[in-house]
């Protein structure tokens, strides 16, 4: 493609019949503009709480457990987590986008009824 087949930018166009009643007068029978290519603007996911509830009869121990194994939390954070829930009533154990903190919530009660333990996982709206 040789330079004159290309059009400049910003662009010129001749208009289909010189002196057409759509152009503007005094404007020499061309149209010049910006050509602007727009971004779409992405949405940042929603993000989710999920919540560890109290109980009178998990064992601290298997609450630590769950905190490490489904949350990947080290010993130290896990016991943080385990005592505020204890002594609160109610822990966010991690804020993630929805499919996550479902899924989350899913491998908590699953792992608490393997276990025969009436832990209790929930998730809210940040």
């Amino acid at each position: 493609m040789n330079a004159t087949s290309q059009l400049p930018y910003p662009f010129t166009q001749q208009p289909e019949e010189p002196g057409s009643p759509d152009e503007p007068p005094g404007r020499g029978g061309t149209d010049t503009g910006v050509i602007t290519k727009t971004q779409p603007k992405t949405k940042k996911p929603s993000l989710y709480k999920v919540l560890l509830l109290n109980d009178d009869y998990t064992p601290m121990e298997f609450v630590i457990h769950v905190l490490e194994r489904v949350f990947h939390m080290g010993s130290e954070d896990a016991t943080r987590v385990m005592l505020h829930v204890h002594q609160n009533g109610v822990g966010v154990c991690g804020i993630f986008t929805y499919e996550v903190a479902e899924t989350k919530v899913t491998q908590v009660m699953d792992l608490a009824g393997q276990h025969q333990h009436p832990l209790q996982c929930t998730m809210e709206k940040e």
